[in-house]
């Protein structure tokens, strides 16, 4: 008698916890988005849940899952050396966007033991694995160095980082030689001090700087080039002498892409996500037909809607249920997701925009999942709705 008492005296228990979440949400934020779901997909508070949301830079969560599922957390960006009879040197880029001065350092011994020391006749540089006119809604109206173009060949994600003195420009960080094209660009767009610069501006540019770099570093490690850096394709048939492997996985990339938001990685991991799979040269319509085909497998055709992968589009549009989904099938990865605040979570900002998702511990309901989406600057109520929800649960 007393067990057949008790269970439903237990199921109770829950709900003045649950009335008391939704109340602190609401005198909180009453015209903001939240959603609270536990292990099982129960709804412990939804409020104006029904409501389709910009995702800002929460779009990054869907991207980590697209890309491990498509490309698998063990994948690494590749970058290809030929070289043919008379000593110059082919470099086709993969679209690998953390190739970075340290990257380089490591990269540039190994070539240069492929290629022997004799001088290089000559660097061509090959990015036609991007396309030259690929864009992505809402980059080109931005100048941050966060927000750079995309690129199958890009080094340190396609920008500079230097500091001026007068007239003398100087790398500001000790791992990155500074080039003539880095001092010209510096001199021309750069701040008085020290501060970082985005290349986006043109193609060319940002292309002519990884030529420049990349050659840098290998005489660094004891090559050296006589001729110049041009641009061109690799000839058909030809064998690559070395096949550098990114040092990073895709996961430890993805660590460091929710964490730092950075745009320009995402973008490169997105773009990759529709050339792996359908073959290059990559575009973003491939990418996005990848991603429309494995959300309506998940049933979340009309809950999630990209436009691109890194939220800095605002024709991004979102519904908490869709998004709390990815939530469920990104769980095993949740560990990715480090936030700001040392919890399992990520941040979205746009102009009037504020998101937060993610997962958070309940004394009550375990790991619950959740989605925040405020119409405000007011950043910190994000994270003062997920104090108050993780207390009253």
């Amino acid at each position: 008698m007393w067990s057949r008492l008790l269970v439903p005296a237990l199921l109770l228990l829950p709900a003045p916890a649950l009335a008391d979440a939704k109340e602190k949400v609401a005198a909180l934020a009453p015209s903001g988005l939240v959603l609270v779901m536990d292990a099982d997909g129960n709804e412990l508070v939804a409020q104006n849940a029904d409501k389709p949301f910009v995702p800002a830079s929460v779009t990054k969560i869907v991207t980590a899952w697209l890309a491990l599922e498509v490309l698998g957390g063990d994948y690494r960006f590749q970058t290809s050396f030929y070289l043919d009879d008379k000593r110059v040197l082919y470099v086709r880029g993969g679209g690998d966007p953390f190739l970075v001065s340290e990257e380089l350092a490591l990269l540039a011994p190994r070539l240069v033991a492929a290629v022997g020391k004799q001088p290089l006749t000559g660097i061509v540089l090959d990015a036609s694995y991007y396309p030259p006119d690929i864009r992505i809604p809402g980059i080109e109206d931005s100048k941050e160095s966060y927000d750079a173009l995309s690129s199958a060949l890009a080094v340190n994600f396609n920008t500079i980082y230097a500091e001026r003195r007068g007239n003398d420009v100087r790398s500001a960080e000790k791992q990155t030689p500074i080039t003539p094209l880095a001092i010209s660009q510096f001199k021309a767009r750069g701040p008085k001090g020290r501060g970082r610069i985005s290349l986006s501006q043109d193609p060319a540019v940002s292309l002519q700087y990884a030529g420049e770099l990349i050659a840098a570093f290998i005489e660094q490690a004891g090559g050296s080039i006589k001729g110049k850096i041009s641009t061109g394709s690799v000839p058909k048939g030809m064998k690559p002498i070395y096949v550098h492997r990114q040092s990073r996985t895709l996961s430890e990339i993805l660590v460091l892409l929710l964490l730092a938001s950075n745009n320009y990685i995402a973008n490169q991991v997105f773009l990759e996500i529709g050339g792996h799979r359908q073959g290059g040269p990559v575009s973003l319509e491939k990418s996005l037909q990848v991603a429309r085909e494995m959300l309506a497998a998940h049933g979340l055709a009309d809950a999630i809607h990209l436009e691109e992968g890194s939220g800095i589009s605002r024709d991004n549009r979102f519904m908490a249920r869709g998004l709390a989904k990815v939530l469920e099938l990104f769980a095993p990865h949740a560990d990715l997701l480090r936030g700001h605040d040392g919890g399992k979570n990520k941040t979205g900002t746009l102009d009037g925009v504020r998101t937060l998702a993610g997962y958070a511990n309940t004394s009550t309901h375990g790991q619950v999942r959740f989605v925040i989406s405020l119409r405000s600057n007011n950043g910190a109520m994000r994270f003062q709705l997920l104090r108050a929800i993780q207390s009253a649960l």
